[in-house]
């Protein structure tokens, strides 16, 4: 679809080169592709752990699997989920949209983005390599130290998961990177940075996010490494080392970690909105705003994780603070986007209809994070299930319900081929109704005095119809995600034809063919403003004449 002027920094188009094969490609939307695939394997083996998880607690007293499988499933399951799925799912996304929302042909270093890729994969399968090698981490995705030391944690599975995670996260720094030089260096002719797309803003401060949160965390696992292998005593607290040493390096990086996973899924969401409700996105500036007032104030509360670690008071009370100031600039987001499909022309297709649920889920989590935010609180449930139950709110009905409305509104740009919408609302309804059956007992089981990575419980703790419920739960999202999965196997082969632009939305990846050519455009575009394909299919009533 070639509709645009040639600017001045045009270049003749290598439109027509053919894309390298998967396996050594550098091609960013391949690569995009090969970060969501992977994702999904791990997704499958992630949701697998948990079904065993929720399968070992439908009873008191049960011994379907012994505690140090247990063990093994939660420490894979959290890790999984984070590590290999969550991040780098929207790290695929955000690889495959970045240059074609900015009008690029690629990434700044697209060699970098394939090494970034392949650190990735490698972490993900050394860390699962353990299995192989006499038994899976079972020291929790956060492998508190000193508990991870030799002394405690004998074996190697430990160190399966420090190696894996230290590989991995060396990818995702290098992503990190590429993500920001892009952005600020390859926008095309007329796209300032009041102009790019809100999933690219988000993006480009996801990127600094992890270029200040990663190096602490990855200095306390190198620490680790050093601990349990050539017998330093960073975390020895006999030899002089520090017992939350750990906690906080961990924690520095664990706290910003929650909205670099949480930042893409805005984006997301402020790209899906105005598209389905027919309307510009309610305060471009202000979401805009309240992503740096995020970026910067997330990296200020890592210590709400510790108030029970015996800080001083003073300090329990400036973390607590800062925690409580950072629903501000989440709650101006929420309110954008409400305002925004207030009043609108509301088209309830399946990229909205995820948005909604997002929306619903997070505002749920959103608000049991306030009541965490406060010590007293925290300090009764610190460690239960409410904690677990919050947690999934955040990133379960964040995270993914905006990755499942990223999937099905950019699935007829890579693929060139529609979703069956059927599926996807049975997807929804599951999904909507599992996900709550399974996540809010836990706040009632929490406030019940259940602690959290318990493997089993007695009969009379009052404890086991909210696991039950819980366990349904678990079943019906296994059923969502099958259907999911079918979904799209069947669509990327019988999906009716797509279109170039199949929902009539306004960004430039829109204006490319589907699945776009390998350089992306074959004149790098010219842009006036916020939404360039507003301008161009409507030049009677361009945005460009009503922007500041």
């Amino acid at each position: 679809m070639a509709v645009w002027e040639s600017s001045a920094a045009d270049i003749s188009p290598p439109a027509v080169a053919h894309a390298p094969s998967w396996a050594t490609t550098v091609d960013h939307k391949q690569i995009g592709i090969l970060y969501i695939v992977t994702s999904l394997v791990f997704l499958a083996v992630g949701g697998l752990e948990a079904l065993v998880i929720r399968a070992q607690l439908w009873k008191p007293d049960s011994h379907l699997v012994g505690p140090e499988v247990f063990n093994q499933m939660f420490t894979m399951h959290g890790t999984t989920m984070i590590f290999f799925v969550v991040m780098p799912m929207l790290f695929g996304f955000g690889n495959y949209l970045v240059p074609l929302m900015i009008g690029a042909r690629d990434m700044a270093f697209p060699r970098l983005n394939a090494f970034s890729y392949w650190m990735f994969a490698f972490g993900g399968a050394v860390t699962y390599l353990s299995f192989l090698a006499g038994g899976a981490p079972d020291v929790g995705w956060f492998a508190y130290a000193p508990l991870t030391e030799y002394a405690f944690s004998r074996g190697t599975s430990t160190d399966y998961w420090i190696l894996g995670i230290l590989i991995s996260g060396i990818g995702t720094l290098a992503t990190a990177v590429n993500l920001v030089t892009t952005i600020l260096t390859m926008r095309a002719p007329g796209m300032s940075l009041g102009k790019v797309p809100l999933f690219v803003w988000m993006m480009m401060f996801d990127g600094i996010l992890l270029i200040f949160a990663l190096p602490p965390v990855t200095a306390a696992i190198i620490m680790l490494l050093l601990d349990r292998s050539l017998g330093a005593h960073f975390f020895d607290t006999q030899a002089g080392g520090s017992a939350i040493l750990w906690q906080h390096l961990f924690w520095f990086f664990g706290h910003p970690e929650v909205y670099v996973m949480a930042l893409p899924a805005f984006g997301i969401i402020s790209e899906v909105v105005p598209v389905f409700s027919r309307k510009v996105i309610f305060g471009y500036e202000s979401v805009a705003a309240a992503t740096v007032a995020i970026g910067v104030l997330s990296m200020g509360v890592w210590a709400h994780h510790m108030f029970t670690v015996g800080m001083s008071d003073a300090l329990d009370a400036i973390f607590s603070g800062a925690s409580f100031l950072i629903a501000v600039p989440t709650g101006i987001k929420m309110f954008n986007w409400i305002a925004t499909i207030y009043g609108g022309k509301l088209v309830l297709a399946s990229p909205m209809l995820f948005a909604l649920g997002f929306l619903a889920m997070f505002l749920i989590g959103g608000l049991t994070g306030i009541m965490l935010a406060a010590v007293p609180i925290d300090w009764q449930v610190s460690d239960t299930y409410f904690v677990v139950g919050h947690f999934h709110y955040v990133l379960f009905g964040g995270s993914l319900f905006a990755i499942m409305a990223a999937f099905y509104y950019w699935f007829p740009k890579a693929t060139g081929r529609m979703m069956d919408e059927r599926l996807a609302r049975w997807q929804f309804w599951l999904m909507l109704a599992g996900f709550n059956l399974t996540f809010f007992p836990m706040h009632i089981a929490g406030l019940l005095g259940m602690p959290r990575r318990i493997y089993t419980y007695s009969a009379d703790r009052g404890w086991t119809i909210w696991n039950q419920l819980s366990t349904v739960g678990a079943a019906m999202l296994a059923v969502c995600f099958a259907v999911f999965f079918w979904n799209l196997f069947d669509s990327v082969r019988r999906g009716a034809p797509a279109g170039d632009d199949p929902w009539d939305a306004w960004t430039l990846e829109w204006a490319t063919t589907s699945p776009p050519a390998p350089y992306n455009f074959e004149q790098i575009p010219l842009v006036r403003s916020r939404r360039p394909l507003w301008d161009l299919k409507h030049p009677e009533d361009p945005d460009w004449e009503h922007e500041s």
